[in-house]
């Protein structure tokens, strides 16, 4: 075998290993899924009817919120990255496996694919919950494996960038502290309410922080609102999330295993 099939074989072992602990321990899953969920039920059962009145002269709220509560199930899934890789680091697996004749970096591959996989059901799941309480996107099929492409890209990018959180933490307590902007960034943007209706200094920084051309992407594919740039916008800052936290997260990972 190559090289690169020892590598490829490990990492798929690692990946196996951190669903199996993900189904062991579903705390943390649940958790995470819960969230989004969670606002979903507030935003729309609660603030829902002066909300949509507001936005939409009284049509259905959730059709407008569904999409950034879709989108949020994706940087929730940061903080199961974070802790897992943390307490790897931190708990003594990583020098068992130094004395193991596996590849290094298939550790740092089965994280990402793992946390992949499971941020993909957890959306899913949320997806399904936002139909059952009303949402009623009228996407073809395409349009919405385009838009689980995005989605996946999205986690691909933000895994990474969260592999380097969790590297840096020192204890799994501060590594599920540190994602917390990014799980809640896309509120401060057009998931619950129009820019617009902003003041202007947070008007601002929501038009022009990487989740407002997300949830617009998205919101258009799932709702056949209109797209303009953001589609291209978004993929070039997932390109640049994505670039920067595998970087990051390689050397820093590199510094550990010195």
């Amino acid at each position: 075998m190559t090289t690169l099939s020892f590598a490829a074989r490990d990492s798929v072992t690692m990946t196996r290993r951190n669903l199996r602990h993900a189904q062991r321990y579903p705390g943390m899953t649940i958790a995470t899924m819960g969230t989004p969920i969670i606002m979903l039920l507030l935003f729309v059962g609660v603030f829902g009817g002066a909300l949509g009145a507001g936005i939409s002269g009284g049509g259905d709220y959730i059709d407008y919120i569904a999409p950034g509560i879709i989108l949020m199930g994706v940087t929730s899934g940061c903080m199961v990255t974070s802790v897992s890789v943390c307490t790897d680091m931190t708990e003594g697996i990583v020098a068992r496996f130094r004395t193991m004749p596996i590849s290094r970096t298939s550790l740092l591959t089965g994280h990402v694919v793992g946390s992949i996989i499971q941020t993909m059901v957890s959306t899913a799941l949320v997806a399904a919950v936002a139909v059952l309480m009303g949402f009623r996107p009228d996407a073809s099929a395409v349009e919405w494996l385009v838009a689980f492409a995005l989605l996946s890209l999205l986690s691909l990018a933000l895994t990474w960038l969260a592999v380097g959180l969790g590297l840096m933490a020192k204890t799994p307590e501060g590594a599920s502290n540190s994602p917390i902007l990014l799980q809640f960034l896309p509120f401060i943007g057009s998931a619950v309410v129009p820019p617009e209706s902003m003041p202007a200094g947070v008007r601002w920084f929501a038009e022009y922080q990487p989740f407002t051309s997300l949830n617009e992407t998205i919101r258009g594919l799932l709702m056949g609102t209109p797209i303009g740039s953001h589609a291209v916008i978004s993929l070039a800052w997932c390109a640049v999330i994505g670039v920067g936290g595998y970087l990051w997260s390689k050397r820093l990972f590199k510094r550990e295993m010195a």
